[in-house]
């Protein structure tokens, strides 16, 4: 008796320390994002990239705070400004590719026969329309990832939908393909899409996930790509990683190449690292140059400054953060109540998205931003008036000579939390001109955009970190401790190296 004890308790010990090991030193998962420009030929000029970018950037921004949608998912963003993923559903050996969206938590793609309304102008897909596997299965109306997709409606009701008698509903026995989840409808800043919910397996490099849940859209308008949500919600991909491998789903990072609309520059891979968690101890990732080992300052440029996640009870799945102001040089102008807490009602604060281009800060703070930024840049430089409305960015300058531009820092809540943006993240430089009209000439711009009146903000986001801010640096959200992260990387080096 003694020895079948003692046999139980080694077996017992040996079993966690043995889980132990592995959850805690499985090896990160690395996948690439690809720009959308890197598979498109696009021969647009600057100007038409920064509108389209711009209007996409508002037409998100303003989805946030539609009063009349119970639905908030998030806006998919048009080409030139959006990260794909390429995932594998089902038995079929071909992949799909998503756009990444941290501002959403469902995944979903276009599958056959597929017919998207007023596409004509939009994007062609990198991928045909998927046909489901024959492992696809239909999720029951019974499941919480049925509720989640609508809303968090009463599975009660959604089994009454489907048509599954009443007393099957009284004794919760609807979990059956019989009685499939209803279609859902989601509703987008310009399009919108009707998809059934499927189960499938998932497969990653190697890493297969089984009873993989996802929307299978028949029929869209505006929307010919589909999306993979990587927000805090059920149905995100990495929330059904965790259950999956807790290791790869509760932390994830990536880091965008900085490409400023170059199409040489589009075109180089971004890596996502699934599973990537940021030991307290940790200086840098191998990312910067050899010659650099020895500076400390420039170490100190390439640790992780990470800020807490603030809950939010209207929307759960959003990434965000409290921002405290933005330095425009040595001046540090306060950020709004708004921006550094959310109410009860789920009003304000700043949400950390891959799928919005531009950063979108509510008016007033816009303002003494741009105040500030132009007392400094508008002094020396000819404001370039006529340029302002074509590329949807504002203040814009004529370049006539070099340009001083003074630091953009933003400040967010916690100790030494401040980051310094590179300055091609906030200011963009470009030849307008020269064709035949108007001489060529160099222009730039700040890329931080305007949000709207707080009083039109109020029961939405406060404010909007956007991707192209975010280029050149590693960001992980990291879910278990509840916190962001940046850290200033060269990432195509990263890419390489992980790689």
């Amino acid at each position: 008796m003694k020895t079948c004890l003692i046999f139980f308790l080694y077996t017992t010990i040996l079993q966690y320390y043995s889980h132990f090991s592995v959850s805690s030193l499985s090896t990160p998962l690395l996948l690439h994002l690809s720009h959308s420009l890197s598979t498109s030929k696009h021969s647009s000029s600057p100007l038409h990239l920064l509108k389209s970018s711009s209007s996409r950037s508002s037409a998100r921004f303003r989805r946030h705070h539609h009063k009349q949608q119970q639905q908030q998912l998030s806006l998919p963003i048009s080409s030139g400004s959006d990260y794909l993923i390429s995932l594998s559903v089902g038995s079929s050996s071909s992949a799909v590719s998503l756009y990444l969206d941290t501002g959403s938590d469902l995944v979903w793609f276009p599958c056959r026969p597929f017919t998207c309304i007023l596409c004509e102008s939009k994007p062609l897909p990198p991928s045909p329309p998927s046909s489901l596997s024959s492992s696809a299965t239909t999720v029951s109306c019974s499941s919480p990832s049925c509720s989640a997709a609508h809303s968090s409606l009463p599975s009660s009701d959604l089994c009454a939908i489907s048509n599954c008698p009443l007393d099957f509903i009284e004794t919760g026995d609807c979990n059956t393909s019989s009685y499939p989840c209803p279609p859902f409808y989601y509703a987008y800043g310009d399009g919108s899409l009707v998809a059934k919910l499927y189960s499938d397996s998932l497969s990653l490099p190697s890493v297969s996930v089984s009873n993989f849940t996802f929307g299978c859209a028949h029929t869209t308008l505006a929307e010919p790509i589909g999306v993979a949500g990587f927000g805090r919600g059920r149905l995100s991909l990495p929330a059904q990683l965790a259950v999956h491998s807790p290791h790869l789903g509760n932390s994830f990072s990536y880091c965008l190449v900085s490409h400023s609309f170059d199409s040489d520059r589009v075109r180089r891979p971004s890596p996502l690292i699934l599973g990537r968690f940021v030991d307290k101890k940790e200086k840098r990732v191998g990312t910067t140059d050899d010659h650099d080992d020895g500076d400390d300052e420039k170490k100190k440029k390439n640790e992780f400054v990470f800020t807490e996640m603030l809950e939010n009870p209207k929307h759960p799945y959003f990434y965000s953060v409290s921002l405290q102001g933005i330095s425009i040089g040595k001046r540090n102008i306060p950020a709004p109540a708004m921006l550094r807490r959310i109410d009860k009602n789920g009003g304000g604060g700043v949400v950390v998205d891959s799928g919005t281009t531009f950063t979108m800060l509510p008016a007033k703070f816009y303002d003494s931003v741009v105040e500030e930024f132009d007392s400094r840049v508008g002094r020396v430089h000819e404001r370039a008036d006529r340029v302002e409305p074509s590329s949807g960015m504002s203040p814009c300058y004529y370049l006539n000579q070099t340009v001083k531009v003074p630091a953009l820092v933003l400040h967010f809540a916690g100790n030494r939390s401040s980051v310094t943006l590179p300055r091609r993240n906030y200011f963009y430089e470009f030849m307008d001109g020269g064709d035949g009209k108007e001489e060529k000439r160099k222009i730039g711009c700040l890329m931080l955009m305007n949000g709207g009146d707080e009083s039109e903000l109020r029961g939405g986001t406060g404010a909007i970190l956007g991707n192209y801010q975010q280029q050149g640096f590693e960001v992980v959200y990291d879910l278990l401790n509840r916190r962001v992260g940046f850290a200033k990387r060269k990432c195509a080096s990263l890419w390489d190296s992980l790689k």
